[in-house]
């Protein structure tokens, strides 16, 4: 099993604990408030929406992820149509910390 893999799957168990928020304005919310500890921004999400969650993480200190597809997301989640998530829960954010550091494919 690759690290994608791994990590895909591990979304979708922090989806089915109810440790993951999906939506634009649920994951800026989550943001301003500081409960985010990362965010996955699908890599075919618009440029506008790219840039924006750049920015906004960038602000708030929060590690960004562009690296999967929507088609990706949707299918670990197991809901239909995910292009921006966050996660809440430290532990999930270091089990997925460990994940990406071994493929370095994260933006802080």
């Amino acid at each position: 099993m690759t690290n994608d893999e791994k990590l895909l799957n591990l979304l979708g168990l922090a989806f089915k604990a109810r440790r993951i928020v999906t939506g634009e304005e649920n994951v800026i919310k989550l943001l301003q408030s500081q409960k985010a500890k990362i965010v996955f921004v699908a890599s075919d999400a618009s440029l506008r929406t790219i840039d924006n969650f750049k920015r906004k993480c960038f602000f708030y200190n929060v590690p960004v992820n562009f690296d999967y597809t929507s088609q990706q997301l949707t299918k670990a989640l197991g809901k239909t149509l995910v292009k921006i998530m966050a996660v809440i829960d430290q532990g999930f954010y270091e089990s997925l910390q460990k994940l990406l550091e071994r493929g370095e494919t994260y933006e802080s």
